[in-house]
């Protein structure tokens, strides 16, 4: 259910009375390869949201405001020597476009001299922006929605390295892209890379406390009971949102890297060391942006299971399970792991949506309600800021308890 401060946050009527604000154009959504799906169900929540508007007296003034499908088809082709293109199948003049692009749907593949190649993020990258030159000096503007933003990890510079996701960040912009929308950034100082541009990192946190009440039904937020868990220094401030918004104490690990040698490109953990109160017979949500291989989240769980913590869960907006998910199922059947709820931006592998650990938190219908507010310029403070969902969220528990 849409909440009150979400309403207000992009009403359709302004103060003047029954005009309803003008759209910047009719929404076009164009799924990237491996974002069909998702951008199908985005687009089902958008038309029923429309459908719950006065279309009598929107439809006559905004030509294509209410469509039964606002998907625009495009075909990214591949020769067999690997280069590609861009085909837009309809027309986009006019239109106020949304380029959704998963890059780290590692499902698809493509021809390239015979064999088959999947699809990197730099595939998926090179695609968007054959897409954006598809479509530009057509369409009325371009936005891009990248749930997990390009080479974000690849933020800051410690030695003599690349600044990928600052440099793709410019080459959008200078691409022409108006507003990038993406969900919680490895670091969100990449904005300022763009400062002139639209740049939005929009937390999950609502979604995912939501769904944990779903899926555990006795779960109890209450001092004494819960603890927030930080794996490491760098997701401090996130956990530190979730610790303060429930009202439960916070503990973080800090990282023993060896310095001496670089595995894989980075600096391999010797350790993971504690540093918080007493975790013994409480129930522990360790919190993080992302699972890559996972390694890391399962020793941590590991450790508070050996200080006496009764159930552990993990929330993360990407679980990339990088390694496949053998190590959780270990995990999970040896009482380590209780759950482990991860976002539906990004592709999941089937045997991980069929694992019992596994919970799917479903973002589709925030992403059609923000889409359906940046179409007409509208406020996106209730969207961008969840404190209040939340705080009403608790409330409704604790009043059903």
């Amino acid at each position: 259910m849409t909440s009150a401060s979400d309403e207000r946050a992009y009403s359709r009527y302004d103060q003047y009375g029954d005009n309803p604000m003008a759209p910047v154009g009719p929404i076009g959504l164009i799924a990237l390869r491996g974002s069909e799906d998702f951008t199908s169900k985005v687009n089902f929540y958008l038309n029923k949201r429309r459908n719950e508007y006065q279309k009598e007296q929107i439809v006559n003034t905004y030509p294509g405001f209410f469509r039964e499908d606002y998907t625009i088809p495009v075909e990214n082709a591949r020769f067999s020597s690997g280069e590609g293109k861009a085909v837009v199948k309809n027309t986009v003049r006019g239109h106020d476009l949304y380029l959704i692009s998963d890059v780290m749907n590692c499902s698809c593949t493509y021809k390239m001299f015979g064999q088959d190649n999947r699809m990197s993020p730099d595939d998926h990258y090179q695609d968007l922006k054959r897409v954006i030159l598809a479509c530009s000096g057509k369409s009325r503007r371009i936005n891009v929605i990248m749930p997990f933003l390009y080479e974000s990890r690849q933020h800051k510079r410690n030695a003599r390295e690349s600044l990928d996701c600052a440099f793709a960040l410019e080459e959008l912009y200078d691409l022409g892209v108006a507003n990038i929308i993406t969900f919680d950034a490895h670091d969100e100082r990449v904005a300022n890379a763009i400062p002139l541009a639209g740049f939005e990192s929009l937390p999950t946190a609502y979604q995912i406390i939501k769904e944990m009440y779903r899926q555990v039904p006795d779960l109890k937020f209450s001092n004494g009971k819960f603890m927030i868990i930080s794996p490491d220094e760098g997701g401090i401030g996130r956990a530190m949102y979730y610790a303060s918004i429930l009202g439960v104490p916070l503990g973080t690990f800090y990282k023993r890297r060896d310095y001496t040698r670089i595995v894989d490109g980075k600096n391999p953990i010797i350790a993971h060391e504690f540093l918080g109160d007493s975790v013994q017979d409480m129930d522990i949500l360790i919190v993080d942006d992302m699972i890559s291989s996972g390694d890391s989240m399962i020793d941590i769980a590991k450790k508070m299971k050996d200080k006496g913590a009764r159930n552990v869960y993990c929330a993360v907006t990407f679980g990339l399970f990088t390694e496949g998910i053998d190590n959780f199922n270990k995990a999970y059947e040896e009482g380590i792991i209780n759950k482990v709820f991860a976002t539906n931006l990004i592709y999941r592998r089937p045997e991980l949506l069929e694992a019992p650990w596994f919970a799917d938190v479903n973002l589709c219908k925030f992403v059609a309600l923000l889409i359906d507010a940046i179409n007409h310029d509208a406020s996106l403070s209730s969207l961008i800021n969840p404190t209040e969902k939340i705080k009403k969220l608790l409330k409704e528990k604790e009043n059903i308890g």
